[in-house]
């Protein structure tokens, strides 16, 4: 039975979609100003896991992100760029070309972590009207209120909510109004109601990007988009997961469930998934501290898999300190994970050379050597029944809220085991087949497992330099020139690769 931690709850609860198999999950997306840092790295690998094991589990998942491609921050991003080719271009056209630039960058940095791509990646700027639609809606409902242009140097007028009349504001965060003013994100202007009330629409000022309205020239405040786009991409006025940081929690999440439930009168969202913070030295790592290494930074030094792994190594609730330390010691354990899957390929090739030969012992021998067969036997049956251990206690782990910690060590159990299988099989088996079939079981319960890790292994195996120059050593070796033998092995070496001479021929291992 999956059990999710609710935000909402503050406890976990089992997982029990509205439509299942249907899941309906939308997760906060960037704002594209600048190249994303590792700490959205771990949130959307974290949501990529989920979304995986969802879709392992027999969920069909209807997976949705979002990016705000309107925003102060890409404004003053716009403003402020020194490039000519930019500034010639009317504001609104300079914001897009900001906008795009990152979307494209970040688009390159989730491929490369082997982040699946959302179904829907709905833009704010591509949903005014339906934006505009629900705000009008509010105001009829006197959730919202106008606020006229007055003495501010506006050409439109601004649209906020009012927090009093939502009787449940707060219930996301757990937070007293008193306790809530010093993290809200309050636009400064007198005349509002309230300091926590928030901007629907903002009134457009000068030299800004606007959009014509009821209320004049203006743009959406930040909260409304995600309500307006999570509803309408997934068609209901309820989620079945809304995910997004830890920072996210007040004021925007808090805001979006008083939007969306004032203007349906129905639940936002049933589970809401928050992940912690990267850290570095225990403290948040952010944009605002400074403190942050960008994904394009990160992947210079570590592979790609590297990082998706150290990002899963902690349970995503719980802070992540990074460090090249804690790197180094992802990099060591993928390299484990990558020297096991290329021992269960080198061993099957073998065994499937010699089936393919039909090598098989002389009819005498095997009578001699009955108790062999049960050997064989035994280690195939030991197998067979660990695998199945490993894979349920993998479910067991991802079934208590996503524990990737916990799940990952399940994977290093089967590694375990794996190995421990092909050092007992003995170099003249005499039932290949079986121990065939027993290693494409074991490959098979290792690669959807990773998949479901989102974890891609590289073999290595099928490159043509390299078995060309396996095959050159060997014949070297057959013909006793052994320092050709030597010179190949000690550049394979400089190159990472590692040759360890076996009855089944040579292995490579990777370092």
């Amino acid at each position: 039975m999956l059990k999710v931690y609710n935000t909402l709850s503050r406890k976990k609860e089992e997982f029990i979609p509205q439509n299942p198999p249907e899941v309906r999950m939308y997760v906060c997306g960037i704002t594209p100003y600048d190249e994303c840092h590792i700490g959205h790295a771990r949130c959307y690998v974290i949501f990529d896991v989920i979304r995986r094991y969802l879709e392992y589990r027999g969920y069909k998942v209807h997976y949705v992100q979002n990016f705000t491609d309107i925003d102060d921050k890409i404004i003053n991003k716009a403003r402020n760029s020194q490039d000519s080719l930019l500034t010639s271009l009317p504001v609104k056209e300079r914001v897009k070309k900001i906008a795009e630039k990152y979307i494209a960058d970040y688009y390159t940095q989730m491929a490369l972590l082997n982040i699946k791509p959302a179904h829907e990646y709905p833009r704010v700027t591509e949903h005014i009207q339906e934006i505009i639609d629900v705000i009008r809606g509010l105001i009829n409902k006197e959730y919202a209120y106008v606020i006229d242009r007055g003495a501010l140097p506006e050409s439109g007028e601004s649209v906020y909510f009012n927090v009093e009349r939502f009787k449940d504001y707060g219930k996301l965060s757990h937070r007293t109004p008193e306790q809530m003013m010093p993290g809200a994100r309050i636009e400064v202007d007198e005349r509002k109601k309230s300091p926590l009330d928030f901007a629907l629409w903002k009134g457009a000022k000068e030299d800004e990007p606007f959009w014509d309205s009821p209320w004049g020239k203006g743009r959406p405040g930040w909260h409304i988009e995600c309500s307006v786009m999570s509803m309408n991409c997934l068609g209901s006025p309820t989620l079945d997961i809304h995910g997004g940081g830890q920072d996210l929690v007040f004021p925007h999440h808090e805001n979006e469930i008083a939007q969306s439930e004032a203007y349906t009168g129905k639940p936002f969202v049933k589970y809401w998934i928050h992940n912690a913070f990267v850290t570095i030295n225990k403290e948040k790592m952010s944009k605002s501290l400074g403190n942050f290494f960008t994904i394009r930074e990160v992947l210079e030094k570590y592979e790609p898999m590297v990082v998706r792994l150290f990002l899963l190594s902690a349970h995503y609730r719980r802070p992540l300190d990074f460090s090249d330390k804690e790197l180094d010691m992802a990099r060591e354990s993928y390299m484990r994970l990558c020297n096991f899957r290329r021992n269960v390929d080198f061993i099957s090739e073998a065994l499937l050379d010699r089936l393919d030969r039909r090598e098989f012992f002389h009819e005498s021998l095997e009578k001699k050597l009955e108790y062999r067969k049960e050997m064989d036997k035994s280690i195939l049956d030991s197998l067979d029944g660990e695998l199945h251990n490993f894979t349920e206690e993998f479910i067991e782990a991802m079934d208590d809220d996503f524990n990737t910690p916990k799940a990952l060590g399940s994977i290093f159990n089967i590694v375990r085991t794996g190995n421990d299988f092909i050092n007992r099989i003995p170099p003249g088996v005499l039932n290949p087949q079986d121990v065939y079939s027993s290693l494409n079981s074991l490959r098979a319960a290792f690669d959807q497992l990773m998949e479901v890790m989102g974890i891609k292994i590289e073999t290595g195996l099928t490159s043509a330099d390299i078995s060309g120059m396996l095959e050159k050593r060997e014949k070297a070796r057959r013909n006793k020139d052994w320092a050709t033998a030597d010179s190949i092995r000690r550049e394979l070496q400089e190159k990472g690769i590692m040759i360890e001479d076996t009855p089944f021929g040579p292995r490579l291992i990777v370092k």
